[in-house]
């Protein structure tokens, strides 16, 4: 997928580009016949290569907390032999015991926010949004990012933009959020915090609401959580012994997350002393591509603790 930072919203239909395409095939190691679990399908851009790559006789079984997204791969694979299903990889052990399957050969996570969840007006993802700011994944339930700014104390509020966004300016933020309630949408979001924040010296390569952005998505979908479930109770339990899982983050805290998993010796075979990332190459065609860290590992089929 890419990193969290806006496009605009005049696209139709899908428009993402799979990013570290390569490397994840290459570390990947697919051949035909293997089981193998996308848990972030998204648009289906890394699954379509995926899928021929296990024909004859392979699965592919791709996840995605977003219905919309789900839509997008629907379109794009339509061969017989994948399953697509709105679910969190969090829940990867029991999808699999629904399909009726206990092990999986391969799993690849990309982390990324989607170029067409950025494109679509009505989510909030995107800076310049004059829709709802709404950020969840799953729009069915759960609270939106309005209700986080609007609702919580100015203290967690602070709490939230320095833990998941890394926010230096966290304090000054919360505190001019709470006095200009009720912000109900991503530009006006957006707009506050630019003029919150002192401007940097010399050229500015990202957005100052960035970091924000970042920290109410983690919160409104929970995502750092299920990331450490998927690593360190789902994925122990069915992956294959001699299984590989690639995972490709854009910020510390994921990248730290799923580093930590893999340096566990009794459990995985590292494959990425280093993250792999993006060449300049790619980066000029693709600029989201910039932040992706793709870190692989072999199951050693240890449980973890």
């Amino acid at each position: 997928m890419c990193d969290p930072i806006p496009g605009r919203e005049s696209v139709q239909g899908p428009v993402h580009v799979p990013v570290l395409l390569g490397p994840v095939l290459d570390y990947l190691d697919l051949r035909p016949g293997l089981v193998v679990v996308d848990g972030t399908v998204g648009a289906g851009g890394h699954a379509q290569h995926i899928l021929e790559r296990i024909q004859p006789g392979g699965r592919l079984i791709g996840l995605d907390r977003d219905p919309m997204m789900l839509a997008h791969a629907r379109h794009a694979l339509t061969q017989p032999d994948r399953y697509l299903l709105q679910a969190s990889y969090a829940e990867l052990a029991r999808v699999l015991s629904g399909l009726g399957m206990t092990a999986i050969d391969r799993l690849l996570l990309d982390l990324g926010l989607s170029s067409d969840q950025l494109a679509d007006a009505s989510r909030g993802f995107s800076f310049d949004s004059n829709g709802p700011l709404d950020m969840r994944f799953d729009t069915s339930h759960g609270p939106t990012a309005a209700d986080v700014i609007n609702r919580l104390p100015e203290v967690e509020l602070a709490r939230i933009l320095f833990e998941y966004g890394d926010e230096r300016h966290s304090r000054r933020i919360a505190r001019r959020i709470v006095a200009a309630r009720p912000l109900r949408t991503a530009a006006a979001l957006a707009d506050l915090v630019r003029r919150a924040v002192p401007r940097p010296r010399g050229r500015q390569r990202i957005h100052p609401a960035t970091r924000v952005f970042q920290a109410l998505r983690i919160a409104v979908n929970d995502e750092l959580d299920a990331l450490r479930t998927l690593l360190h109770d789902q994925l122990p339990r069915v992956l294959r012994t001699g299984g590989r899982a690639v995972v490709i983050s854009f910020h510390s805290l994921e990248d730290r997350i799923v580093k930590q998993a893999f340096r566990d010796r009794e459990c995985w075979e590292s494959l990425t002393r280093k993250p792999v990332v993006a060449d300049e190459a790619e980066i000029r065609a693709n600029p989201r591509s910039r932040s992706a860290k793709l870190r692989a590992a072999v199951s050693k089929g240890q449980q973890t603790t």
